[in-house]
């Protein structure tokens, strides 16, 4: 078990200790539509080596099979009632009926329909809340099969995610909707605060107003003074974008939910990170605009490709960075990143997503998907 340490050094918050083995924990799985994938999510709860003690599939405006396939698995189904508010909303109506109830030994699990827990995620995770060093602990993932190119180039992204994750000791600075487990007390705090106007939103877990409610929940609980962690322990794998029309509006939603979320909290000490990450993209936008058309100029110009030395050495740190990187999922997706062209499609796809976000936020377009 982690051994917990005196919370005054860094000056954030300890939450009481418990005992892992006494720790009752609670997995919400907001579902809409999600008849293919509920079962694989539900088996892996069931696999786990410290399993839940309880399970509840949320339906949520469904149309097809997923309360039905999940009854048969033998888990708690709790509709929705006149949810405007999607996943956000959906779990706002079990959360508030849950958390008044739950007291300090409670932990809850929100996880995606699309998402499949490796074994040891929940005891790790429990292992880790015990000690009440952490408020929350998330997981990192890897993504499932299919997709065709639009799914290897999102396989190949989120395994750099989770390098740099590890690099940083799990000190990841999202605790993603795909799979997070918060000790109760957590989220009776954000509650608490929201009511007291000390945190935006109105007085629930999840903000509806925002694109990224599992972004805005890290932030409210950073601004709360309390730890989270990602470990390497905590691992799972969750479904791709199949197309690249259906990720383009995925990611438009978190970079321009991120966005909004940080102009909701402003400057402060926890947002100072996160608005350096959005001057990085804008820099990277900015370098990779000048970097093509340094390229065009060269071949309409110049009658073919002549690399500057300074762009040759940009172009050589970052094939071995793309290499290096990807280097987990073998050799045939390295030699692919080796190439930098093939690379640099998906590259050039989220900038121009990133800038369109950009786009959106300064004019205030208004907020939906």
């Amino acid at each position: 078990m982690p051994q917990k340490r005196d919370g005054k050094r860094d000056g954030k918050r300890d939450l009481p200790a418990v005992r892992a083995d006494a720790m009752r924990v609670t997995v919400l799985i907001p579902a809409h539509n999600e008849a293919k994938q509920i079962t694989e999510t539900i088996a892996s709860l069931r696999r786990q080596e410290r399993p839940p003690d309880h399970i509840i599939v949320i339906a949520d405006n469904c149309t097809d099979a997923t309360a039905a396939f999940a009854q048969l698995c033998g888990v708690e189904i709790v509709g929705t009632r006149g949810n405007r508010h999607k996943k956000a909303g959906a779990l706002n109506q079990v959360l508030d009926r849950l958390l008044p109830i739950f007291g300090p030994d409670d932990a809850i699990m929100v996880m995606d329909a699309d998402s499949a827990l490796d074994p040891g995620f929940i005891r790790h995770g429990v292992d880790h809340l015990a000690t009440g060093r952490y408020a929350a602990v998330g997981g990192t993932f890897t993504g499932k099969p299919g997709g065709g190119a639009v799914g290897m180039f999102q396989r190949n992204e989120y395994a750099r995610y989770a390098r740099d994750v590890r690099r940083l000791q799990g000190k990841a600075l999202v605790l993603t909707g795909t799979a997070t487990i918060f000790r109760a007390a957590t989220l009776q705090e954000v509650i608490a605060a929201r009511r007291d106007r000390r945190l935006p939103g109105l007085p629930h877990v999840y903000d509806v107003r925002v694109l990224t409610e599992d972004n805005e929940l890290t932030l409210a609980i950073l601004h709360l003074g309390f730890r989270i962690l990602c470990p390497k322990e905590c691992t799972l794998t969750t479904e791709v974008m199949p197309t690249w029309r259906e990720l383009a509006q995925q990611r438009l939603r978190w970079k321009r939910g991120a966005l909004e979320n940080l102009v909701d909290y402003g400057w402060t000490p926890v947002t100072r990170p996160y608005w350096g990450r959005q001057l990085l993209s804008l820099v990277g936008i900015l370098v990779i605009t000048a970097y093509l058309l340094s390229l065009t100029y060269s071949v309409i110009w110049l009658g073919g490709i002549q690399i500057s030395p300074l762009w040759a050495g940009i172009t050589v740190i970052f094939m071995v960075e793309r290499v290096v990187t990807v280097r987990r999922r073998g050799p045939a997706q390295m030699a692919i990143a080796a190439t930098i062209v093939v690379e640099m499609v998906f590259d050039v796809f989220l900038q121009i997503v990133q800038a369109r976000a950009f786009w959106q936020a300064a004019w205030r377009k208004e907020r939906k998907w």
